[in-house]
């Protein structure tokens, strides 16, 4: 079987060395008789692998032993409403908008409290959702419980690269991020940090688990209405298994963590997507126009990449030819249109050339 280059922005490609160990360890885990699927999530072998996980998140992430790591379920759409849940306390929460996942982000909030957009690149008849508000702009609110920011816009391929320093912009508010499409692919400077959470599907394993990394003492605010399930105190309290968790999600992304390791980290790895991103970014813009991307250089995506053919009646033969190449799921988000290309961590460099040299023949063939 030959293996394509999955471009797909989740659930995405997983490190083939992780997919062939799952395949070797799926009737036989370490010797137990059976599979991870088939564990009780109580006992003694799956505990294992939910401690080694944990362990190998923290080391790669060096996260402060002052946070907790909870396994949870629902992907960050149903963190949209269980931030708020835990942390708004039913008061003023700040949102920063940066593209149509922080503004899903803001309009579930609404539902439980009073949330307020504090900056937004979002402006009535121009491009949207093409640049970064500056923080120093940002227009924080004096009580608020926390300040919402999407570190990086899956759709629209928007980046934070430096967060913010709430303290220096003169706010006492906990930052809390969506990082599912770029965690594990850089550091994360958790002096800047309260929450963050993220859906797995992208950078870490399979769909069904949902990575929370809260500092305690933002344990213990839920409001009433918060089902126990969600309530982040009692999640902590229980090590992840209140309920029953998504076992093979988090025995795989065990796999991924060990990957990452071996590859020489996290470091290590943002020079791979710094190097993948560059090459991508600038075969677009020395295309002579043929392919744009909209966002400013500052605010791109290392992660995810979209870009608009000049003459887009040949979306679908640019995509048809992609396929018979190996390269797929390019074909951009319905809200947006035109191609995206997801390069997170498993995405490897020959993947991001081949793309390249298709779409220097393309355009050869068709200009």
């Amino acid at each position: 079987m030959t293996r394509v280059y999955n471009f797909s922005a989740g659930p995405a490609a997983l490190p083939e060395p992780v997919l062939s160990r799952a395949a070797a360890e799926m009737l036989d885990w370490h010797g137990s008789g059976m599979g991870v699927m088939e564990m009780s999530h109580r006992g003694r072998e799956f505990g294992e692998i939910l401690a080694h996980a944990e362990a190998r998140l923290r080391e790669l992430l060096a996260i402060p032993s002052s946070f907790k790591v909870l396994f949870m379920q629902g992907g960050a759409i149903a963190e949209n409403a269980i931030v708020p849940l835990n942390l708004s306390r039913g008061g003023v929460t700040d949102h920063v908008i940066t593209g149509l996942w922080s503004i899903k982000t803001h309009k579930e909030a609404q539902r439980y409290c009073e949330a307020r957009v504090v900056a937004s690149n979002e402006a009535p008849g121009e491009r949207n959702h093409t640049a970064l508000v500056p923080p120093a702009q940002w227009r924080l609110s004096p009580d608020a419980a926390y300040v919402h920011l999407c570190s990086n816009e899956t759709i629209n391929g928007l980046e934070t690269h430096e967060l913010p320093d709430l303290k220096a912009l003169g706010s006492d508010a906990p930052l809390v991020i969506d990082c599912s499409s770029h965690i594990l692919s850089r550091a994360i400077d958790w002096s800047r940090v309260g929450l963050a959470y993220g859906g797995a599907q992208k950078n870490i394993g399979p769909s069904g688990l949902t990575l929370v990394i809260v500092r305690e003492d933002l344990l213990g605010h839920a409001l009433p209405v918060c089902p126990s399930a969600f309530d982040y105190a009692t999640v902590a309290a229980n090590g992840s298994m209140y309920n029953t968790p998504p076992t093979w999600a988090i025995y795989i992304a065990g796999l991924v963590f060990d990957w990452i390791a071996d590859q020489g980290g996290v470091a290590a790895l943002e020079q791979r997507n710094i190097a993948k991103a560059r090459l991508l970014y600038e075969a677009i813009d020395a295309s002579g126009g043929w392919y744009v991307n909209r966002v400013a250089p500052g605010a791109r995506s290392r992660m995810n990449v979209p870009f608009f053919l000049k003459d887009e009646r040949l979306n679908d033969a640019f995509l048809a030819e992609a396929n018979e190449r190996g390269l797929v799921q390019l074909k951009g988000h319905k809200s947006v249109g035109g191609m995206r290309a997801s390069i997170y961590n498993a995405m490897p460099l020959e993947g991001v050339q081949a793309l390249v040299t298709h779409m220097r023949e393309f355009a050869a063939r068709h200009g």
